[in-house]
């Protein structure tokens, strides 16, 4: 069996795209996956598969919530290693007066080219700071997430790819979740 991690893009916020985790549970359950956990209400769920394809257990996944929900919703699927890869290669973790409250990351569907930093027009987004990743994107506000332009629909339009984003704590609740 393999486990994956399916990150929910946008449900569950301001109201928009409902979906119960109890019901998303059990829907899961009925198609085939076992030991379904979900942690908070923003779409962060635990499958075990013998099924070893990430974009497979994606689909399907996407597949029954609009099936059961009638939510097209993105589904971005990940291993441990990628949570890992978080603690490992977040480069803002070495600063010395780094505030994890202002830690993100943004889990993306599509490896990014080396260059794409270049590309960006990183002056729009300062005095919040970014750092890519192969398909992770760090991200580090200065004020706060509520009060930037650095959100899902600006690294979305820049970079041509579906991201969801995750609190600094919970990346760590997922990766210690995984054990």
């Amino acid at each position: 069996m393999h486990t994956h991690l399916a990150l929910l893009r946008g449900i569950n916020v301001s109201g928009h795209k409902m979906i119960n985790m109890v019901a998303l549970k059990k829907a899961l359950e009925n198609i085939g996956f076992a030991n379904v956990v979900t942690y908070i209400q923003s779409g962060n769920v635990f499958v075990a598969t013998d099924e070893e394809s990430q974009a497979k257990v994606g689909f399907l996944i996407k597949q029954e919530i609009f099936k059961e929900f009638g939510h097209d919703v993105p589904v971005i699927v990940i291993g441990k290693e990628d949570l890992q890869g978080c603690l490992d290669r977040n480069l803002f973790l070495n600063e010395p007066t780094v505030d994890l409250k202002k830690l993100y990351v943004s889990f993306i569907a599509s490896e990014l080219p080396e260059n794409m930093v270049t590309q960006l027009n990183l002056n729009f987004i300062k005095p919040d700071e970014i750092q890519l990743d192969g398909k992770r994107i760090y991200l580090k506000y200065d004020t706060s997430p509520a009060k930037t332009k650095l959100d899902n629909k600006w690294i979305e339009k820049s970079m041509n790819v579906i991201s969801t984003t995750r609190n600094w704590n919970t990346v760590n609740k997922l990766l210690e979740m995984y054990d």
